[in-house]
C-alpha cells in the first residue's frame, strides 16, 4: 500500500521514468507530488549523460515535487545527496548496510547498486533514482535485503513527508563521507581521487583550490 503524500503511476516498463515524469506533467500539468515508477527500464537517463539500465525486477522511480515544499535550508546545488541520503536512512531502517558515495551513488560494501540524478525548473523539482534489486553484473551489487519496490518507496516517501532539514542530514552523511575517500568521482569529465577531499557545509567538496558541487 502507497503512502497518500504521493500520487504513483507503475508502469510494466517504460524507457525512462525521468522522461516520462517530464512528459506527463508538461502534458497533464503538476496538481500534486507525484512519481513513475517501473522495475523494467529501457533507456534510463544516468548523471553526465550516462544510461543506467538495470536488469528487469529492479526499481526505476523518478518524482516531482514543488520546491517550497523541500527544507528551506537545503542547498539546491546538494539536492542529490539530500535525496540519496533519505534513501539510504530508509534502508538501513529496513535492515540495510547500504551507504553513499559523494555524492549520489548508493553502494553496499564496495559495489555500487544504484544511483540519483536531479533536475529543476522554476517551480518544480525532479528526481530519478535506480536502485538494483537483483545482480546486474559482476562490476556491480545489489541490495543487500530482499525488499519489494513498494515497501521500498512507500518509507521512502513517508520519510521525506518529515521534510528532515539539511542540516540535521548533513552532519549524518560527513560520517559516511569518510568511506568515500576511498574511491574517486568524475570532476569536468575526469575520475579524480576524493582521498583528499574536504567535505564542505554546502554538500560541495574542495579539491585543492576548486570547489565542487554534486550537479547532479
Amino acid at each position: 500500500m502507497y503512502n497518500a503524500c504521493m500520487k504513483i503511476i507503475e508502469l510494466n516498463e517504460v524507457d525512462s521514468t525521468h522522461s516520462y515524469l517530464k512528459n506527463y506533467i508538461a502534458s497533464n500539468g503538476f496538481t500534486e507530488p507525484l512519481c513513475v515508477t517501473t522495475t523494467n527500464q529501457t533507456q534510463g537517463v544516468g548523471s553526465r549523460g550516462n544510461s543506467w539500465i538495470g536488469k528487469k525486477g529492479n526499481l526505476f522511480f523518478s518524482f516531482a515535487l514543488k520546491q517550497k515544499s523541500l527544507p528551506q535550508d537545503l542547498p539546491l546545488q546538494s539536492a542529490s545527496i539530500y535525496f540519496s541520503y533519505v534513501l539510504k536512512k530508509t534502508l538501513e531502517q529496513l535492515g540495510s548496510n547500504v551507504w553513499l558515495k559523494w555524492p549520489n551513488d548508493f553502494y553496499v560494501e564496495n559495489k555500487k547498486i544504484g544511483g540519483t540524478i536531479t533536475s529543476a525548473n522554476k517551480e518544480l523539482f525532479f528526481c530519478g533514482i535506480g536502485l538494483n534489486l537483483l545482480s546486474v553484473e559482476e562490476a556491480y551489487g545489489s541490495l543487500d535485503v530482499e525488499l519489494s519496490p513498494q515497501i521500498i518507496l512507500n518509507n521512502y516517501f513517508l520519510e521525506l513527508e518529515r521534510v528532515i532539514s539539511w542540516k540535521q542530514i548533513f552532519s549524518e552523511f560527513k560520517i559516511d563521507f569518510q568511506k568515500s575517500k576511498f574511491y574517486k568521482s568524475t570532476v569536468n569529465s575526469e575520475k579524480v581521487s576524493l582521498n583528499n577531499a574536504i567535505l564542505n557545509d554546502d554538500g560541495s567538496i574542495s579539491l585543492g583550490n576548486t570547489k565542487v558541487f554534486s550537479l547532479r
